[in-house]
């Protein structure tokens, strides 16, 4: 059956040119030519038509191989009612169930991201706490904080940030608030519970320190660990500034709760009883692998004295960092000056200072990398 079709074929588009050629030109021309286009049309739907038949023939299976080797009979076993799934989720053979007609991938967006970070630290010798200092000794060894962090953009315009610290003695929530990205003005608003912008030191969380412990002049002045952590609302600007100076203004606005007991910092004794916080950044490159940032810091509050006492602390920080692009990783030198002040209150004040240098020297051949550091106060 499929010789005859292809020689009909064959044969058909032969005759195409010798019909060409036999018919001579007429007198007019025109009546000629369309009966050719429209031989020609009618032998194309022909080989179409043929060809098929031929994917038909070529689909069809032969009839002396299914008589040769007939198909066993075998009882279909049971087949159980098919469950009906539950409303929303949809799985199909061996593909991977869907939730609501979404992917993996979708499942994964609705998910924050989540890290754990844990602080263990071990002590050894027979140093003392400095006299009058409210730092505690630390123990042999102790799980110092475990830290959870859970941060998700929530749409186009906010995202949000919440870690969560575990301690030997319970459970806090270290900061917790939603990030506005997309306000006018190029303004950036934070609401809930965050650390303040007041230093350098402050906004820092425990496992980022390049320190095992804090200096003395926040353990004393600025609430130790948990610093100035409170409720509230941080407005946040960047400022245009000529030659290349990038100026950062951050306006804070708590509650006017911040530390516990000896580490009081401030106490609200009304609602009105807020506290404020400003700092003002400022950040230069002076060459390629050298740039300077400074800061200026103020926060105001009530006390534990009563509703009629203030709080005024005033601070200033300066960092120098030496970090060569193409050999960053092997050396570089950073160096850290943060001063803070509490004036008299009645007749109390208070004053301190720290300085840190650290630096990172080694080869791009070394296995090891030798860091020093030191801090005063």
């Amino acid at each position: 059956m499929k010789t005859p079709i292809l020689w009909a074929a064959t044969t058909i588009l032969c005759a195409v040119p010798l019909l060409a050629q036999q018919s001579g030109p007429s007198p007019s021309g025109a009546p000629d030519v369309s009966a050719l286009q429209q031989q020609i049309r009618d032998l194309q739907d022909r080989i179409i038509s043929l060809e098929g038949q031929m994917r038909m023939l070529r689909g069809t299976p032969s009839p002396t191989t299914t008589q040769a080797a007939p198909a066993p009979k075998v009882s279909a076993p049971a087949v159980p009612p098919p469950e009906i799934p539950a409303a929303g989720v949809t799985a199909t053979g061996d593909q991977t169930p869907t939730l609501g007609g979404a992917g993996g991938s979708a499942a994964k967006a609705l998910n924050p991201d989540i890290s754990v970070i844990g602080d263990f630290i071990g002590a050894a010798g027979t140093g003392t706490v400095p006299a009058l200092s409210q730092q505690q000794p630390f123990p042999s060894m102790q799980m110092h904080e475990s830290e959870i962090g859970l941060q998700a953009i929530i749409d186009p315009y906010a995202r949000g940030d919440f870690f969560i610290s575990f301690g030997e003695a319970g459970v806090n929530l270290e900061e917790g608030f939603i990030t506005f990205t997309a306000l006018p003005q190029s303004l950036v608003v934070k609401v809930g519970k965050m650390r303040s912008a007041f230093g350098k030191v402050n906004m820092m969380h425990n496992h980022v320190l390049p320190w095992i412990d804090r200096p003395l002049v926040t353990t004393n002045l600025v609430g130790g660990e948990d610093g100035i952590d409170d409720a509230g609302v941080s407005i946040q600007r960047i400022i245009p500034a000529p030659k290349g100076i990038f100026v950062e203004a951050t306006g804070q606005v708590f509650r006017g709760d911040s530390g516990d007991g000896l580490q009081s910092v401030f106490k609200s004794w009304q609602r009105s009883d807020v506290s404020t916080v400003a700092h003002l950044r400022s950040y230069k490159d002076i060459t390629e692998s050298t740039n300077v940032d400074l800061g200026l810091s103020y926060a105001r509050g009530y006390n534990d004295f009563g509703p009629n006492f203030l709080t005024n602390l005033y601070g200033v920080d300066a960092t120098v960092r030496w970090k060569p692009l193409r050999r960053s990783i092997y050396h570089s030198f950073n160096s850290g000056l943060s001063a803070s002040t509490r004036p008299p209150i009645t007749s109390w004040g208070a004053a301190g200072f720290w300085v840190d240098a650290s630096t990172v020297l080694g080869a791009a051949n070394s296995p090891t990398l030798l860091t020093k550091a030191a801090r005063l106060c």
